[in-house]
């Protein structure tokens, strides 16, 4: 699945990319640029794209807008990192979102690792001459019980493994929906059927993509540090 993101990118190369605004405080700004590693794990702010004519910063870990509590959304949260495409119309959690609240997941890159005879080796992945590209996502506003303040969280939707990812997410062959650039406003329009948005939610082309071998302690290095997605020598 996809828990481990990357966003080098300056937050204005952002706002050039998908056309958007920045509206961002400078502590907001740290969010959303520089990033060689986003852990879902930490439920992180995260920079998104909707139909706004701004760029976004929700949460990592969906909460579905019916839920009750902040335990139970403090709960649901760990499982709604990503959306299966393939059930995402039958799970209470995400049926509301795919139909009216679609989103784009600007990335750089993304990390995955290879099961082999008892080892793990971390990948990272992205998509060749596109500096940012972008995963398929939902969103959701969840009011507080409490305070009353709305949180707004995102999940990335998941698909079958393409060629490339089979051989690297060799466990139950799984990767991010990656949207073609040409596909990418169409996918926000908010007026879509189900028969338009799964044609969306389909392998990506293998042929596009690039990925290599990173140092295996990469999850213990500062998100800031660009050796982080450094390629692993072949010494090493």
């Amino acid at each position: 699945m996809c828990f481990h993101n990357s966003m080098t990118k300056k937050a204005k190369q952002l706002a050039n990319r998908y056309q958007r605004k920045l509206n961002f405080s400078e502590s907001e700004t740290e969010c959303a640029e520089n990033l060689y590693h986003i852990s879902a794990f930490n439920n992180p702010l995260y920079p998104v794209i909707t139909a706004s004519s701004e760029i976004q910063l929700y949460r990592w870990g969906l909460i579905p807008f019916w839920v009750k509590t902040e335990e139970d959304a403090d709960s649901i949260r760990t499982k709604t990192y990503n959306a299966r495409a393939e059930s995402i119309f039958d799970k209470p959690s995400f049926r509301s979102s795919v139909t009216s609240k679609r989103c784009l997941i600007p990335s750089t890159g993304w990390f995955d690792w290879r099961h082999e005879k008892g080892k793990k080796i971390p990948y990272f992945i992205y998509v060749k001459d596109e500096e940012i590209f972008s995963m398929a996502g939902i969103y959701s506003e969840w009011q507080h019980p409490q305070t009353r303040q709305t949180l707004y969280t995102f999940s990335i939707i998941t698909t079958a493994a393409n060629e490339l990812m089979r051989c690297i997410h060799n466990t139950n062959f799984r990767m991010p929906v990656l949207l073609y650039k040409e596909e990418e406003e169409k996918w926000l329009y908010p007026e879509l059927n189900r028969p338009a948005i799964e044609e969306f939610l389909q392998p990506f082309d293998s042929d596009r993509m690039e990925a290599y071998v990173i140092d295996n302690h990469f999850l213990q290095k500062s998100p800031y540090d660009p050796t982080v997605i450094k390629p692993l020598s072949p010494s090493s």
